[in-house]
């Protein structure tokens, strides 16, 4: 689907078409910025996604087992008529997954859907085979079992499917979750830890409604971004309201949009700590009162509270890093998200350290190679995605460094697979505190230039690849990805597939 729709089509920019006499669509750019604070209740009760439960039971000794099934179904997310919608063991969203590192999992994943879809592991480092991604989907009726040691730091990761050229359109219907590692050295420390009550999972999402309370997947006209929804929902809440019990709450923030970017901050611009990002905790906190997601990236905060306090979660206005059609994509939004009520007495067990964990470690470390990736036109270096063509292999056990760019004058961002990376410098400069931590997804401002370093490890395979692509989800449906393999010393770049049969 071509995103820039009927002005490109006419060979009209967006400027030029405001200048046309002050018709339709300058109306329509004056109206497009939506403001919903103060006019929606906040009065649901957050929805807290269930923990998946594990089978212990049977089988290889100390291997923890999860059943997911995917599903069609109706969900009650509005006044009137229920939403047709997709769930993995529910009908809307899919359970949080906790596992420890160390543990050995394995995960069954039936297809209850009349067509073929998947679930991707995002953030997750495990054998390119269990990835999740376009090449291990899930036929209808089918159940694919993918299995893998957990090797990594405590984080938030999550999943979703990653369906060739279907994942905007699977995702938005509803399959996404979170999947949560732990490890000593976040238990050691004194964060909030009881999930539901002072560590919190929000799943934040924007959908966009017909008059029968139908999904519909509007793409703005003249926008760039793909589906801008006008509604917002937590964990499946419109309206929610999460009722506060403890002093200090961390909060597990997915920025889980299609497309939609977030500039999150508290409606009394209150200061609050972000203590980790895609790939687990920060150095130390850094004390900010907006903090910005893309889609796909993650945020853990900690925020304070008074008793009988009441305070809500917004999203500002961004940056107009748009352009002149960021105002249609978005940026101009004001959007409540969630409110906290306080009761009248909280408990204060928690604290918030002053140091969290080791900062990333690769910018002294040694390179093996240096690669440039463009992004334009929904393509990285002047390629669409193929199915069938690795791009490059790079070997086991070294550090590269890659240097992303936005060449296109609309946003993007970069999600890179197997991995997590170290932003080394943002436009030759020291990145600012919220990229100083481990990332798997990084928002790329046009004509930002960003390099990444990334140390490969383990799971080496000639033949399965992994993806790298922008995570704004018609972007790469549209074809903005790209592939690579982990080659083991002596293997060279095979041919996808071979000697596999990815389907289930």
């Amino acid at each position: 689907m071509e995103r820039r729709t009927a002005l490109k089509i006419l060979g009209v920019g967006l400027g030029g078409a405001l200048a046309l006499g002050g018709g339709g669509l300058g109306i329509y750019y004056a109206a497009a910025r939506r403001d919903t604070v103060g006019k929606i209740d906040l009065d649901t009760p957050l929805r807290i996604p269930p923990l998946a439960e594990a089978d212990t039971t049977a089988g290889a000794s100390g291997v923890r087992r999860f059943a997911l099934g995917i599903q069609a179904g109706e969900t009650q997310l509005k006044d009137g008529a229920p939403t047709r919608t997709w769930g993995v063991n529910g009908t809307y969203l899919a359970p949080t997954i906790r596992a420890r590192r160390g543990e050995t999992v394995e995960i069954a994943v039936h297809n209850g859907l009349d067509q073929e879809t998947s679930l991707h592991w995002h953030g997750m480092h495990l054998p390119a085979a269990m990835d999740g991604g376009p090449h291990q989907p899930v036929a209808a009726g089918e159940t694919w079992t993918p299995t893998w040691t957990v090797d990594q730091r405590a984080a938030t990761l999550w999943y979703h499917p990653h369906v060739h050229g279907a994942t905007a359109d699977h995702t938005y219907r509803g399959l996404t979750g979170l999947f949560i590692v732990d490890d000593p050295d976040a238990d050691a420390l004194n964060l909030p830890f009881t999930y539901g009550v002072d560590d919190v999972p929000m799943i934040v999402q924007d959908r966009a409604f017909d008059g029968d309370n139908q999904f519909t997947e509007r793409i703005p006209l003249a926008g760039s971004l793909g589906v801008i929804g006008d509604e917002i929902l937590v964990n499946g809440t419109l309206g929610p309201v999460f009722d506060v019990t403890t002093r200090l709450v961390r909060l597990r923030l997915l920025n889980g949009s299609n497309a939609r970017l977030y500039n999150f901050g508290f409606s009394d611009d209150r200061s609050f700590a972000l203590v980790g990002t895609d790939g687990g905790l920060l150095a130390e906190p850094w004390e900010t009162n907006r903090l910005y997601l893309s889609p796909g990236e993650r945020a853990e905060v900690v925020v304070a509270f008074e008793p009988g306090e009441t305070v809500d979660l917004r999203s500002y206005p961004s940056p107009d890093y748009g352009g002149a059609s960021g105002r249609l994509d978005g940026f101009a939004d004001r959007l409540d998200v969630c409110r906290f009520r306080a009761a009248d007495t909280l408990a204060d067990d928690t604290e918030l350290p002053a140091a969290l964990g080791d900062a990333p470690d690769l910018a002294d470390a040694a390179v093996a190679a240096e690669r440039s990736f463009v992004l334009a036109s929904d393509q990285i270096n002047g390629r669409s995605m193929a199915m069938d063509r690795i791009d490059f292999g790079v070997r086991e056990g070294t550090v590269e460094v890659w240097e992303v760019t936005n060449d296109n004058g609309y946003i993007h961002n970069f999600h890179v697979h197997d991995v997590q990376f170290q932003v080394l410098t943002v436009d030759g400069a020291t990145p600012p505190p919220h990229l100083r931590g481990w990332k798997d997804t990084v928002l790329l401002v046009p004509g930002g230039r960003y390099r990444l370093a990334m140390r490969f490890s383990d799971h080496t395979d000639p033949n399965v690849p992994y993806m790298y692509h922008c995570h704004l989800l018609q972007h790469e449906d549209d074809g903005m990805m790209g592939q690579f393999v982990v080659l083991a010393d002596g293997e060279q770049v095979g041919a996808v597939g071979s000697g596999h049969d990815h389907h289930p």
